[in-house]
């Protein structure tokens, strides 16, 4: 009966340990490259970010073209906020936005697209 409760003790701390190493930050800031021009870009880029359940903070700034992030990792990663910010026509170092996305965006927010 001893051994069995020491197994069992034993067997529970592992499952505690393997579960802590596995968790993700939950305040983690990431720099996302992100190409837009102006204060309706960076309205537009940070409203899809805001969008995404588990984004703390989003702020993107138009001199290094970078969206500065921080997220709850255990609820969303950089490429889901990647995809949202595409999917309002802006480029990013991850994902780039379709043509048809990229040509709704007002003409003063038309950007040069790098090369594929």
């Amino acid at each position: 009966m001893k051994n069995l409760v020491l197994v069992f003790l034993a067997l529970v701390g592992f499952a505690f340990t393997s579960n802590a190493q596995e968790k993700k930050k939950k305040n983690a800031k990431h720099d996302i490259e992100v190409l837009g021009n102006c204060d309706m870009c960076k309205k537009r880029i940070e409203k899809a970010a805001y969008a995404i359940k588990g984004v703390k903070s989003a702020e993107w700034h138009s001199e290094d073209q970078t969206l500065h992030v921080i997220i709850d990792e255990n609820k969303t990663s950089t490429t889901v906020i990647c995809e949202a910010v595409a999917k309002v026509g802006h480029d990013t170092g991850e994902v780039r936005a379709t043509d048809e996305d990229y040509a709704a965006l007002h003409t003063c927010c038309v950007y040069e697209r790098k090369a594929e």
